[in-house]
């Protein structure tokens, strides 16, 4: 366990931050002021940290009052000295005398190294600053007074950004400055330090730290990163968030070059701007028609898909998608992969739609669609490729971060385990199935029949209920198809035969899934009971969010 001596000056916000957070199992064993009154003291006894107090005397000079720091020190053990406004500038008495010392100031170093680093930092006028955890290093000569350029020059260990606002002030900069740059930064320090992360040559001024890297195992580092810094713009305040009582907001990445509804352009101008649920079910859609080469169509309601289908038109597929489930599809998202024509925006408008997404639309298109009001009209240009890499999702106290579902399955990916070999139309199915079904929120499945979708079963804590639910959606909502020969895809393993022999009763002929539960075989045989063909993907294809 790495323990801590912290020296404050006056109220010590971030030792008392770290101790009560105990980065990598960190402990501030000791607590030590050079003032009687410093409120640190009070906080410190509160949690149980000894303190001490070593005072400036009259007529002390700087290597006599550290030789008194290091004596009051000598009695307890620590590993790591982390400073916190302790206004009094190390000579080489103390830092040669204890272990690595670390400090924070609040500005991204080497700028703004002096005393009133948020008042310089708003004089110069800078749009970001920051705060920078750095070793401490010996900053005086020989007679013990200080170089000023030598100051707070020790070798960084880590940095943290802020952003600065029009209307701050210093105090509320250097508030901010605090408790979002270094309640992040210094625990994050310490942490590594804890860890045994960190190598310091004070010789060459320079710190390496191991973590503070992509996890790869190539050199290049090309994974996860160490640190996760992501700024955005606020593109634009909305009306409210998903319900009216939560205030909302849409941020932009300009690094993004892939198609987004984000950086789409509203084309009817005069329509109601975008609510937060139209751009996250937008960006749904969008992601699902992508999935695609061929002239494909969707409808999403509530991010989850209620009808998709390729064709050989646009048209066609869009009217494929809609009679999936065109009473959920009311005052849905629709979202196509190819230039919306004139045939295609008369079929979305025959019914009521909030959002339509597509790489562009001809003037017949647009005439059309701006005949209703409450209609937007996005254009995302040019699909293109996919480039944004992760997706993340806020949680309370952090956010999750994980690669794309990107995953794309053919014919040769699927592995057959029933004595029933899939029709080459099956098979086409299954793929379509797939590449649709990564888009339903888990548990999920869907009923395809060619290129279309049927029914689709979503967000059930069950597997069975969402094979239920999609045999009721395909045998009482779709118009003009139903369930009797269709292709089930499952977004994962069916771990009993319960949901097969459903599947069964609903007409299905051929199933999709992941395969790899303990009762594959029982599985197996459930469909060979039934003479439906299965094949396994060998992976899964959840969707939580």
């Amino acid at each position: 366990m790495t323990r801590i001596a912290g020296m404050a000056g006056n109220r010590g916000r971030n030792l008392l931050n770290i101790a009560d957070r105990a980065p990598g199992g960190a402990e501030l064993e000791v607590i030590l002021t050079n003032s009687e009154d410093a409120p640190v003291l009070e906080s410190a006894a509160e949690r149980g940290i000894s303190t001490e107090v070593v005072p400036l005397v009259d007529g002390m000079d700087r290597r006599e009052h550290e030789e008194a720091v290091l004596e009051a020190l000598s009695g307890y053990e620590f590993d790591l000295v982390c400073l916190d406004g302790y206004m009094r500038i190390l000579s080489e008495t103390f830092l040669e005398g204890a272990p690595t010392t670390l400090n924070v100031h609040p500005s991204l170093l080497p700028s703004f190294p002096g005393m009133d680093a948020w008042g310089d930092a708003l004089s110069a006028g800078v749009s970001v600053t920051g705060c920078t955890v750095h070793v401490v290093t010996d900053a005086t000569d020989g007679d013990g007074e200080v170089i000023e350029e030598e100051v707070d020059a020790g070798p960084i260990v880590t940095q943290e950004p802020i952003p600065i606002y029009e209307g701050d002030d210093a105090d509320s900069l250097k508030e901010r400055v605090l408790y979002d740059g270094e309640f992040r930064a210094y625990p994050r320090a310490v942490k590594w330090f804890a860890e045994g992360a960190v190598d310091v040559d004070e010789a060459a001024g320079e710190v390496t730290v191991e973590v503070d890297v992509a996890s790869a195992d190539d050199a290049g580092h090309d994974g996860l990163p160490g640190r996760r810094i992501v700024s955005s713009d606020r593109l634009n305040t909305l009306r409210y968030g998903e319900n009216p009582h939560q205030n909302a907001a849409v941020y932009a990445d300009y690094t993004c070059d892939e198609a987004s509804v984000v950086h789409a352009d509203q084309l009817n101008e005069g329509a109601k701007a975008l609510s937060y649920n139209n751009y996250n079910d937008a960006d749904g859609a969008l992601n699902l028609i992508k999935e695609f080469d061929e002239p494909a169509a969707a409808v999403i309601k509530h991010t989850n898909p209620a009808g998709c289908a390729t064709a050989d038109s646009l048209s066609e597929a869009y009217e494929k998608a809609l009679s999936t489930d065109p009473m959920s599809a009311f005052g849905g998202i629709v979202a196509l992969n190819r230039e919306c024509d004139a045939d295609t925006a008369a079929a979305i408008v025959d019914s009521f739609k909030e959002v339509v997404v597509a790489p562009g639309y001809t003037d017949d298109a647009l005439e059309v669609l701006f005949e209703k009001d409450n209609l937007r009209v996005l254009d995302v240009g040019e699909l293109g490729e996919r480039t944004d890499r992760f997706t993340e999702k806020p949680i309370v106290g952090g956010r999750l971060v994980q690669e794309r579902d990107l995953q794309t399955i053919s014919v040769d990916d699927l592995e057959v385990v029933t004595e029933r070999e899939p029709t080459e139309e099956e098979l086409e199915s299954m793929v379509f199935a797939w590449q649709t079904l990564k888009h339903v929120k888990s548990n999920g499945i869907l009923f395809a029949d060619g290129t279309e979708t049927v029914g689709i079963g979503m967000g059930q804590v069950s597997r069975v209920d969402a094979v239920r639910l999609a045999a009721i959606k395909a045998d009482e909502h779709a118009e003009g198809k139903d369930a009797e020969g269709a292709v089930m895809a499952s977004d994962a393993f069916f771990p009993f035969p319960d949901g097969i022999e459903e599947a069964a009763e609903a007409g299905i002929e051929a199933v999709v899934q992941p395969g790899g539960s303990v009762n594959d075989d029982d599985v197996i045989e459930a469909a060979d009971e039934h003479g439906i063909s299965m094949a396994f993907t060998g992976q899964r294809s959840f969707r939580h969010d």
